[in-house]
């Protein structure tokens, strides 16, 4: 399938698809626009790609709701939530335009607006998916109220592929800000930090804050009064805002640094002992990233140490790109996966080894 392919529905395809390496217990690897191939393991099996299978099928403005075919890109859709004011509000990368809405939920990646949001699970309403029994079965819904049933779409979020094929999604979205600006403040790290837990206790119009080692980024949004007055109040240097959106592509300067990349998620108070090399601290330090060629025990002790959990981002850095998983946590990974995959055919690999 291309990714010229016009809007089409494809669903019967992929069913088919997925039903034939089911009768033949062949593992399938899902992949849409291939941009996340770098985060978790590597995968194996036979290419299943979702590209062909897009198109929007239900927008409604008005209800701040919109239903996409996966294999739609991530670039496209926010191109028609632009024509009526709206936007994914977490932000997810688009990756030169490559990215695709399946990959989008399945990875879960959000940018810079994650903490004061939501995460992309966050917005998930609902989902169809060709389950590992295969059937093609819709879960949730289309309305921000539905929240009865065992939440598989939300499940979704973060699996990458391992529980099924995504082949819809019901999402909701949200207005653009009226007005917005980006701030340059001249502090380093444990200022910045310091300052991050003051203005957490403020009403101010914070949606996203990032220190890239020089110094601290802020971004402003909401209403033009209350972006002024919070403008005027902060201080610093108006910049443009094009860095959260080089932020959010991986295009800063830091991450072409050659050293693996590593993400730690720790509380965004505290101040985690990581080994050397270059640090970004994002999401009002709630995400640092680290370019370090230091031992991954080394880092995922420091990140544990903090309360937290460290990703490799660099594919062959490491033998568990994502934290391992206590022993019970991943006892119910496998029961989960032993529900909605019983083969076992979906993604082999691309969390944990053997999931």
């Amino acid at each position: 399938m291309s990714s010229a392919t016009p809007d089409a529905d494809r669903s019967e395809e992929l069913l088919a698809q997925v039903c034939t390496a089911l009768s033949t217990g062949t593992p399938l690897l899902i992949q849409g626009g291939g941009t996340k191939a770098f985060y978790g393991g590597q995968g194996s099996g036979s290419l299943l790609d979702t590209r062909g299978h897009r198109g929007i099928v239900n927008y409604e403005p008005t209800e701040l709701v919109v239903t996409v075919r996966a294999g739609t890109p991530v670039a496209e859709l926010e191109a028609v939530l632009e024509g009526e004011g709206q936007t994914l509000a977490f932000e997810p990368p688009q990756f030169g335009g490559q990215a695709t809405v399946g990959g989008m939920v399945a990875a879960g990646l959000s940018g810079p607006r994650r903490p004061w949001v939501g995460a992309v699970r966050d917005f998930v309403l609902g989902c169809r998916i060709v389950t590992g029994h295969g059937k093609h079965l819709r879960f949730g819904g289309e309305v921000m109220k539905n929240v009865a049933g065992y939440d598989v779409s939300r499940l979704m979020a973060g699996s990458l592929g391992c529980l099924g094929l995504l082949t819809e999604v019901s999402l909701k979205v949200l207005p653009k800000p009226r007005s917005a600006c980006t701030l340059r403040l001249e502090l380093d790290v444990p200022a910045a930090l310091d300052r991050f837990a003051e203005w957490g206790r403020q009403p101010l119009p914070i949606t996203a804050a990032c220190h890239d080692g020089e110094a601290l980024m802020l971004r402003l949004e909401g209403g033009e009064g209350s972006v002024k007055a919070a403008r005027e109040a902060l201080g610093g240097e108006q910049v443009s805002p094009a860095f959260w959106t080089a932020l959010r592509e991986f295009q800063l300067d830091f991450f072409a640094d050659p050293a693996p990349l590593w993400r730690l998620s720790v509380a965004n108070d505290c101040r985690p002992a990581v080994p050397a090399g270059a640090q970004l601290v994002d999401w009002g330090g709630a995400q640092r990233w680290l370019k370090s060629a230091a031992d991954s025990t080394e880092i995922r002790r420091a990140a544990a140490a903090a309360g937290g959990h460290a990703s490799c981002f660099t594919p062959g850095a490491c033998d568990s790109p994502l934290h391992p998983l206590p022993a019970a946590l991943m006892r119910y990974h496998r029961q989960l996966k032993a529900q909605l995959d019983p083969q076992g055919i979906f993604n082999p690999g691309r969390m944990y080894a053997g999931l």
